[in-house]
C-alpha cells in the first residue's frame, strides 16, 4: 500500500527580497528610501512573512529594522522575520513592531550564548525560533546524521528553557549545488531526519534560493523549483524564497492541495511523493517526448547528485 506524507499542513512563505547582500535594498535601507521598498514589499503580498535580511545591521545600517518594521506593518500584511547576526538590533526591534507576536528569528545556532539569548526572546513576545543544524567550531556537518546530532542538542536547550517545539523551525542549510553537488541530498536527508526524530515534532525550513546561487540566470528558477519539490516531499515546512517566482508560489500552493493542472503539475506530485515514500526516480512515470518534462528529470537527478552538474545539464 502506498504510504502518503503527511508531514507538511500548509506551506508557510517568507519573502526574501529585502536582503542587504543587494546593492540596490542595501542604498534604499542606508538612504531610507521607503518608496523604494514599499514596491518591495508590495511585489511580496502573496508571502506571509517578509524577511528582513538586515546582515549585521551596523555602521550606516545601525538601527535599521526600528525604520523598516513600521514601514512593513503600515504598507501591508505581511508579518515580520528578522534576520540579522546582531541581537541587540534584533531585540530593540521589538519595540517598533506591533504585531510581535508569530515574529520569525532568524537565527541561532549550537553556540550556546548566542541560542540562550534568541530563547529568551522567543519566549518573551511568544516567536517562531529558526535554528541553524551548524556550530561555531566545526561549521557546518557535511553529513545528515551530523545535523541531526547537533539538532537534538538545540533541542534539548530549548525544550528545557520552557520553549515549545511547535516554535523550533530547523534550518538543514542548503548549499549552492554548483559548488558541492552532493549536499542537497545531505539536506533533504536532514530534513527527513528531523520531521521524523521529534516527539512532539518540530518543523523545519530552508532558504531556498540559496540551492542555486552561482548558476546561470536561465536555470535558477527550474533548479530553484524542483528543489523546492523535493524538499516539500522531505517534510518542508516554511520556505523564504524570491517572491517574484510566481510559478514556485504556484507550485508549492498546489503541493499543499494536492490539485494538479496538467501533466507538468503531475509530475511534481509525483517527485514530492517518491522523496516522502523512499521512492526512486528510475520509477517516475513521465512523457518522455516532453522536453520540460525531461528538464525536469535531469534536474532531479542532478540535485539528488545522481548525474554530474554542469552549467549545460538540462539542455535537451
Amino acid at each position: 500500500m502506498k504510504i502518503i506524507s503527511c508531514y507538511n499542513q500548509l506551506m508557510i512563505f517568507i519573502g526574501e527580497n529585502i536582503h542587504v547582500i543587494s546593492k540596490s535594498v542595501r542604498e534604499a535601507l542606508i538612504n531610507h528610501d521607503e518608496n523604494f521598498l514599499k514596491n518591495l514589499i508590495k511585489l511580496q503580498t502573496k508571502m506571509d512573512y517578509t524577511d528582513l535580511n538586515a546582515g549585521p545591521a551596523s555602521g550606516e545600517l545601525k538601527g535599521i529594522l526600528s525604520w523598516l518594521c513600521p514601514v512593513v506593518e503600515q504598507n501591508s500584511g505581511l508579518k515580520i522575520s528578522l534576520d540579522t547576526t546582531n541581537f541587540e538590533e534584533m531585540k530593540s526591534a521589538f519595540n517598533f513592531i506591533k504585531n510581535k507576536e508569530d515574529v520569525f528569528l532568524n537565527s541561532a545556532s549550537n553556540d550556546l550564548k548566542k541560542l540562550d539569548l534568541m530563547i529568551e526572546l522567543a519566549l518573551k513576545y511568544n516567536c517562531n525560533l529558526v535554528l541553524l543544524t551548524m556550530s561555531k567550531e566545526a561549521g557546518i556537518p557535511k553529513t545528515a546524521d551530523e545535523r541531526l546530532e547537533i539538532a537534538f542538542q538545540i533541542y534539548e536547550r530549548c525544550i528545557e528553557k520552557g520553549l515549545s517545539s511547535e516554535r523550533l523551525f530547523f534550518d538543514p542549510l542548503v548549499l549552492p549545488v554548483s559548488a558541492a553537488q552532493s549536499q542537497g541530498v545531505e539536506c533533504l536527508n536532514t530534513l527527513k531526519m528531523i520531521k521524523e526524530s521529534f516527539d512532539p515534532p518540530v518543523k523545519t525550513i530552508i532558504g531556498l534560493s540559496n540551492i542555486s546561487n552561482g548558476v546561470s540566470h536561465e536555470i535558477r528558477p527550474l533548479i530553484n523549483r524542483v528543489f523546492g519539490v523535493l524538499a516539500y516531499g522531505a517534510g518542508l515546512d516554511a520556505v523564504i524564497m524570491d517572491a517574484k517566482d510566481d510559478e514556485l508560489y504556484r507550485i508549492l500552493k498546489m503541493l499543499d492541495v494536492k490539485n494538479p493542472a496538467d501533466e507538468i503539475d503531475k509530475l511534481y506530485l509525483n517527485i514530492s511523493d517518491m522523496i516522502a515514500n523512499f521512492g526512486e526516480i528510475e520509477d517516475l512515470m513521465y512523457d518522455r517526448t516532453d522536453e520540460f518534462q525531461i528538464k525536469i528529470i535531469k534536474t532531479c537527478e542532478v540535485l539528488l547528485n545522481r548525474k554530474i552538474y554542469s552549467n549545460s545539464f538540462a539542455q535537451v
